[in-house]
């Protein structure tokens, strides 16, 4: 992708006209431009036969482009629309009088007619969707779905709504999605993400006249984003690079902190303390002598520190609690850099009045966000941007949304991490990501610039395990050895 830059619906369909003009094109030039390159995407699948679906909006004007063009490279290519009768207006009815010129025509859908071709092209439903899809466009895209056929989807997959990336009723799965002008936001996180197969961006050659005049909601990032970090002096020491304390740890749960404080050793951090619940010192010191492990003098601890997490496998009972408020208030009356998750977003949401931090990351899934929020999970899910923004607020910290497309949310900026599979989906995972930005904050780095890295590298580190091995059974401290490599890349 040319542009990391994310976008709503609305801002692309405020702005793409005034930004063709200042290019020095029209509307219908960018709907061609937007048939080629969809067309160039077509030729990757070398298809024979091809099936375009469309609508009867801008997209099937889209969708004529682009049948036209594959007429005319000789292959076989067959346009249904959902509405044939429907009468279509400006340059979707341009572009489709342009299809039927060249010998074209339109007709009803039917399942024998997507069963012999190769690929689908989906030019049904476009970003101007806000309402259930409807039955003849529903049973049209359930009938995609059970076949299988690649589909490229044009802009957007048909169903998708824009901004929240959540299918409406039923959304087209997509192999590919190619869009256009700017990448719309609900494409690149949760349900969007898993629907858009595939995500390729063209700026229809009016991108730079686009960026200038639209404002943007959120940046796409990745481990390329970073430029690592400096080398270190000849002369440094492990003081050096920071003293990190890792808070957790139950009786029972020892793996948890286990897990975020060696992935802060490999990250490299200095120097890792852990204070947990006594039971759990020899699980956690057993393998990985280089941690420093107590389960006494909490405050001593706090006063060695340089940063702090505290969270992973901290439980909620009167130990869990007694720890987090001596941690919460410490960190708040010192100004100390802190990493809160798991079971202490827990209690943090049952007090969330009683603390105000200035430097601090949470690293919520939704179910944790959900409870920090006070609304379902469901509701997280249905709009990410919106609660990661509302979350960043109420606590004054910086936001990590964890999930297909983890976003980092300051209350003034959002970043979607591009990296990333459903390898990462195991228990443990989020607390390596958790050592990860505490070690990041422990040598030297800002609360955002923590997050941005940690989270891209942790994603990252998942890709990579995961193309060595396969990603089913890979487990959390896998990534270990590959979070070394990646630290120590510098671009």
């Amino acid at each position: 992708m040319l542009n990391k830059t994310l976008f709503t619906a609305q801002q692309v369909r405020d702005n793409e006209a005034l930004a063709a003009k200042n290019s020095h094109c029209d509307l219908f030039t960018l709907m061609q431009r937007a048939g080629e390159a969809v067309y160039k995407q077509w030729q990757l699948f070398d298809a024979q036969h091809t099936l375009v679906i469309v609508g009867h909006g801008n997209n099937a004007g889209d969708g004529y482009i682009v049948a036209r063009l594959i007429m005319q490279s000789g292959k076989e290519v067959t346009v249904c629309a959902a509405e044939p009768n429907k009468v279509l207006t400006g340059d979707a009815a341009k572009a489709q009088q342009l299809w039927i010129e060249a010998g074209g025509v339109v007709s009803h859908f039917t399942k024998d007619t997507l069963n012999k071709c190769d690929i689908v092209i989906d030019a049904l439903l476009g970003t101007g969707l806000k309402n259930a899809v409807r039955d003849n466009f529903a049973n049209i895209i359930k009938a995609l779905n059970n076949s299988d056929k690649p589909v490229i989807s044009i802009d957007i997959p048909s169903g998708i709504e824009a901004n929240t990336g959540q299918p409406l009723g039923c959304a087209v799965q997509a192999t590919s999605t190619v869009t256009f002008v700017g990448i719309k936001q609900g494409l690149t996180t949760t349900a969007g993400k898993q629907y858009s197969g595939k995500l390729v961006f063209d700026d229809l050659a009016i991108g730079d006249a686009f960026t200038c005049i639209a404002q943007s909601s959120g940046t796409l990032v990745n481990i390329n984003s970073f430029k690592g970090i400096a080398t270190r002096a000849i002369n440094s020491h492990k003081g050096s690079h920071g003293k990190l304390l890792c808070v957790g740890g139950n009786q029972g749960t020892a793996g948890a902190i286990r897990l975020s404080s060696e992935a802060a050793l490999r990250t490299g951090a200095g120097m890792v303390r852990v204070y947990t619940h006594e039971s759990s010192i020899t699980p956690i010191s057993i393998g990985r002598p280089e941690l420093m492990v107590s389960s006494n003098n909490l405050h001593q601890a706090l006063e060695w520190a340089s940063c702090v997490v505290i969270g992973p496998g901290l439980g909620q009972d009167e130990w869990a609690q007694q720890t987090f408020d001596e941690v919460m208030q410490y960190c708040q009356n010192n100004k100390m850099p802190l990493v809160i998750d798991a079971d202490a977003l827990n209690l943090l949401a049952k007090q969330a009045s009683s603390y105000m931090l200035e430097q601090c990351v949470l690293t919520p899934h939704p179910g944790e966000a959900s409870r920090l929020l006070s609304v379902s999970t469901s509701d997280i899910e249905s709009d990410r941007f919106n609660y990661a923004r509302l979350c960043a607020k109420r606590y004054n910290a910086t936001c990590v949304l964890k999930g297909a497309g983890t976003l980092i949310d300051n209350a003034q900026h959002t970043w979607v991490c591009e990296n990333g599979n459903p390898a990462l989906a195991v228990g443990g995972s989020g607390d390596v990501l958790t050592g990860i930005i505490g070690a990041l904050l422990a040598q030297g780095l800002t609360i955002d610039e923590a997050a941005r890295y940690g989270v891209t590298m942790h994603a990252k580190a998942g890709d990579i395990a995961s193309e060595r091995d396969g990603q089913r059974g890979m487990l959390p401290s896998d990534l270990f050895p590959v979070v070394r490599e990646l630290v120590n890349k510098v671009t």
